[in-house]
């Protein structure tokens, strides 16, 4: 029964991992000596992926058993070495073979996530495992009144819609025996306020930008830290100041301490004091905040939390041709209307997008990027319109815009007085005309702006944060923060749990954080980390695509 068991858990695997293609699988026979990370190596896989297409192998498979892996993947490193392997033959699995059975099952694993009981498995494991409640697995799971049996494969819990088929995310997952060692390295400049009459509170509370920045970003990598051992994770969580920039501190807390006994370094902010300390260790050093001076990393085990700002753009304009040639309704934008009273108005013309630009020559270059990308991705007009004397007058948009047609306008400047002109311009077309207006950098200079006139447009931007305030995970964070630190989490205290937890979270997991890195992207309080692309830096490029309603509410796109 549970080799039919694990046999049904296999199709389903091809099926979800083919995504409509047929792919085949064979039996390998394991060979005197041979580990999962050996054959994962010669098969040129990843042990992970190999170890779950053989759930049912606990530790180091024996000698003379077979091991499921892809077909393609023998057959290449047979023909690389020129020698044979054995197989059995007559175990191919083809999906196009499954029966009614395997087939409900196959539908089951694309709306859940799922999960084959192994020996010694409890409820409380599954809790600390996957954070899902007893009450919760039986309601997805009636067969569980008659408890836990090896081989049941359990559904655990739902997939968000929010997921399509060509994100793949990461599924956190628990090692319970694996325990963690975290460093933690922050400018709190302690030495400044070395002062019997100072408590730690007060210290905290100077009026310094820097040392608000790093207090609130450990307030909130203390919740992370709290809430990986409620699930049982061992942290050692040990904390270091780097005082001033200009002192030798970095230099003395790595000749004083040993800062590889740990599983990972986060932090310094200073892009220097990164450098110092990646190139002093062979573990990850996770970098919490962005510079410009970050493209010049060349280590290795560094890891970048944030997008670098030419990924911004390249975000917005990919977003733009997967969506631009899409048929949709047009919304009067000069009248209030409610999602009975769309006004469908046909496109008759093909699509126009203008992109606004300042008198810089950054700003210039950015454009011409941009409209060459747009070019050769999509059959539309591509216009720039740069200030003369100063600003764009109202008349030379209309020149450009076409009534009865699909208007996007794309701002490629921070500069005030060019925001502002397009914005004002923008806000007061024709009735037949309607305009959708983007920035893929949405600086400071949009603070100044009236929101109502960003709805009015649909602004939409490219942004490294998004929170959902009606979110179960943020209400859970607000409150812990709230209770623990008598205040609402900042932008910093959000950003240190968001890295904190979701680097933690990979380790937990018992393998190399490169490797989680690579297996998908994760969305958690309000940041994105994909670090898919990278290739020899770990660089986050998860970004969100957001949107401003009329009624001044913000929907994330993407």
């Amino acid at each position: 029964m549970k080799h039919l068991k694990f046999f049904i858990f296999l199709c389903i695997l091809t099926f979800t991992v083919s995504c409509g293609q047929q792919k085949r699988y064979i039996q390998y026979k394991v060979k005197q000596g041979e580990t999962m990370s050996k054959i994962a190596e010669k098969l040129a896989m990843k042990t992970p992926d190999l170890k779950r297409l053989n759930p049912d192998v606990e530790g180091e498979p024996r000698a003379n058993t077979f091991l499921v892996v892809p077909e393609k993947k023998l057959n290449n490193f047979n023909n690389q070495v020129k020698e044979s392997a054995e197989v059995v033959s007559d175990s191919i699995v083809n999906t196009s073979d499954l029966d009614e059975e395997e087939k409900l099952l196959e539908e089951i694993k694309e709306q859940f996530v799922v999960y084959e009981v192994k020996k010694g498995d409890t409820f409380y494991s599954l809790n600390k495992t996957f954070d899902v409640s007893r009450g919760e697995l039986l309601q997805l799971n009636p067969e569980l009144k008659e408890g836990l049996k090896v081989g049941m494969l359990l559904k655990i819990k739902e997939i968000p819609l929010e997921i399509v088929s060509e994100e793949i995310f990461y599924n956190d997952y628990i090692d319970r025996n694996k325990d963690l060692k975290v460093a933690l390295l922050l400018p709190f400049r302690t030495h400044k306020y070395r002062n019997d009459s100072l408590t730690l509170k007060e210290i905290f509370d100077r009026n310094s930008t820097l040392l608000n920045i790093t207090t609130d970003f450990y307030l909130g990598a203390e919740i992370a830290i709290d809430s990986l051992r409620r699930k049982g994770v061992d942290v050692e969580f040990n904390v270091y100041d780097t005082g001033d920039r200009r002192s030798n501190q970095i230099t003395n807390i790595i000749s004083r301490n040993n800062l590889n006994s740990n599983d990972v370094v986060i932090g310094p902010l200073y892009s220097e004091e990164v450098r110092t300390v990646a190139s002093n260790v062979n573990i990850p050093v996770i970098y919490p905040v962005y510079s410009d001076d970050q493209s010049g990393f060349s280590s290795s085990n560094i890891v970048k939390t944030s997008p670098e700002k030419k990924v911004f753009r390249e975000e917005l304009e990919k977003y733009i041709i997967e969506n631009f040639n899409k048929v949709e309704t047009i919304e009067d934008n000069n009248t209030l209307v409610d999602e009975q009273t769309i006004i469908e108005t046909p496109i008759i013309e093909k699509g126009n997008i203008i992109i606004v630009t300042d008198e810089s020559s950054a700003s210039k270059q950015s454009s011409r990027t941009i409209q060459n990308n747009l070019n050769f991705g999509l059959d539309a007009v591509v216009n720039i319109l740069s200030p003369q004397k100063g600003y764009i007058a109202k008349e030379r948009f209309l020149e450009l815009l076409k009534p009865n047609a699909k208007n996007w306008v794309i701002i490629a400047t921070d500069k005030n007085v060019a925001v502002s002109d397009a914005i004002n311009s923008l806000i007061s077309l024709p009735e037949e005309t309607t305009v959708k207006v983007f920035t893929f950098d949405k600086g400071r200079v949009y603070d100044k702006i009236d929101n109502r006139k960003l709805a009015k447009i649909g602004f939409t931007y490219v942004s490294d944060e998004f929170v959902d305030e009606n979110s179960l995970n943020t209400r859970i964070f607000n409150q812990q923060y709230q209770k623990k630190n008598k205040a609402l989490p900042s932008f910093y205290a959000t950003k240190g749990f968001d890295i904190t937890y979701d680097i933690l979270i990979r380790l937990a997991s018992g393998y190399d954080l490169k490797s989680t890195l690579n297996e998908g992207m994760s969305v958690r309080i309000e940041s994105k980390f994909d670090y898919r692309n990278s290739t020899y830096l770990a660089e986050n490029q998860g970004l969100f695509i957001v949107q401003y309603n009329k009624d001044l509410s913000l929907t994330r796109l993407k």
